[in-house]
């Protein structure tokens, strides 16, 4: 949020017309997203194709610019008597270090939690993963929220090799809205 209150971005679903722009924000951004994930800046269409039950993708926007701050998947979502999915984010130069992706993944978040009566996922819990050497992804987690579960050695196949992963959960039961 701005200091006056504003709010800084706006999350929406991805569209075909968004190729181009994420394109170039993934290509500006590789080296500050490549260590940690991979770099597919062509990958938006199948992305979007895949978008269903089990994978929904929000592209976070600065609202003063309309540039792309961000990408956060919601994936590997189980509802039943689970209802849990894993939170997956990449930031986007020049935005990264500037607060937006905190706020845009609170939005995220919220979203997840609101019942799907008011437009939400109706998730009870979420997880992060990250590796142990990204502080700045560990750090944005814990400033949302989330709690420290575990370490999970050799997690997913990343830059040629597996690699290791830190815990992160939060259950609606410790989420505020931001409508309270």
């Amino acid at each position: 949020m701005t200091d006056d209150g504003g709010v800084r971005v706006t999350i929406r679903a991805p569209r075909p017309a968004d190729t181009g722009p994420y394109a170039e924000a993934v290509r500006r951004s590789a080296e500050h997203i490549g260590r940690w994930n991979p770099v597919e800046p062509d990958g938006l269409p199948e992305l979007i194709e895949r978008q269903g039950a089990g994978l929904r993708t929000f592209l976070i926007e600065d609202t003063a610019t309309g540039g792309l701050v961000g990408k956060c998947n919601v994936a590997n979502m189980v509802m039943g008597r689970f209802c849990n999915a894993a939170l997956g984010y990449d930031s986007y130069v020049p935005f990264a270090g500037t607060g937006r992706m905190t706020e845009g993944l609170r939005l995220v978040i919220d979203r997840c939690f609101a019942p799907p009566e008011r437009g939400g996922l109706g998730l009870h819990r979420l997880e992060i993963n990250v590796q142990p050497d990204n502080a700045r992804s560990v750090a944005l987690a814990r400033r949302l929220g989330f709690r420290h579960e575990g370490f999970t050695p050799r997690m997913l196949f990343l830059a040629g090799a597996w690699r290791d992963h830190e815990r992160f959960a939060l259950t609606a039961e410790e989420w505020t809205p931001l409508d309270s």
